[in-house]
């Protein structure tokens, strides 16, 4: 497995026609973008090279881009948005899917209030209690600032009483938020699946999202595409597997295992160390997303 340290995009960026960015631990940190990002965005743009942002949020893509919009991403800064929330919204508005086919229209959901967005102007009915649900959709846990997704596991037994499939909206683990991190919806799906539930997750790092991607850049091969993300389970497992290059950021979800600091990059061994771990490499390694 190799891979390749790097300072920052300038001298690989001319290899590539477009770009595709990990929003969470790449651009920013959930409370401002991360120093050089918003720089670097406005380099690549300025270069020709398009800007795909591609985020496990549980929210649909316009809710995601106030939300940006507000802590200094303009939505000029890049050209194309998809979140697991699209996808997940797309499954709701179709039906097709195993879990809702025949199914009936009441969900319970497992989230915030701010994971909005999913089933609006769609004939669902949101119920207050899993006995009175047919199918759940998790986006998060009502306070990640408190709770584990222990805290779930009673509701999730219930729900599993009832034979109640989850369609997960971020299958992400955690999240960095600041310098702290946060469980997120994909931890209360393994807690389901691991007690015997059935979960569909949507979103890294699965097929359906880069495809999706691919189509918004109008790309057809994915030899031109350089993804960066800064989860090894997500961003550049399903990059590897649309055949995309990536590059893995240090600073982000794998700083603290690292013992990293203000963007430090890991050393050879570290980076080593996870890659046989999870049984493939990212092409480049950098600290921040910089120029």
């Amino acid at each position: 497995m190799s891979f390749k340290t790097i300072s920052g995009l300038a001298g690989v960026a001319p290899s590539y026609d477009a770009f595709i960015l990990d929003l969470w631990g790449v651009v920013h940190n959930g409370h401002h973008p991360y120093p050089g990002v918003l720089d670097c965005m406005d380099r690549l743009r300025s270069e020709g090279k398009p800007i795909l942002l591609l985020s496990n949020a549980p929210r649909t893509n316009g809710y995601v881009i106030e939300f940006l919009e507000n802590i200094g991403v303009a939505r000029a800064r890049y050209d194309h948005i998809l979140t697991s929330g699209d996808i997940t919204r797309e499954v709701l508005t179709h039906r097709d899917h195993p879990f809702l086919k025949g199914a009936g229209t009441a969900f319970y959901q497992i989230g915030a209030d701010r994971d909005k967005g999913l089933e609006d102007g769609l004939d669902y009915r949101r119920v207050s209690s899993v006995g009175e649900a047919d199918f759940l959709i998790c986006t998060g846990l009502v306070d990640d600032q408190i709770e584990t997704p222990e805290n779930y596991r009673d509701l999730l037994q219930g729900a599993l009483k009832h034979d109640l499939p989850m369609l997960c909206a971020n299958p992400d683990l955690t999240v960095m938020r600041g310098t702290t991190s946060h469980y997120c919806a994909g931890a209360i799906a393994a807690l389901y699946e691991e007690i015997g539930g059935r979960v569909e997750l949507f979103g890294k790092p699965y097929p359906e999202v880069y495809r999706q991607a691919m189509e918004k850049l109008q790309l057809s091969k994915p030899s031109g595409i350089l993804a960066i993300g800064d989860s090894m389970r997500t961003d550049i497992k399903g990059a590897n597997a649309a055949g995309i290059d990536s590059v893995l950021v240090s600073g982000g979800i794998h700083a603290d295992e690292w013992g990293l600091k203000d963007g430090q990059l890991p050393t050879a061994e570290q980076i080593e160390a996870v890659t046989r771990q999870y049984q493939f490499s990212p092409d480049y390694v950098i600290g921040h997303m910089v120029w």
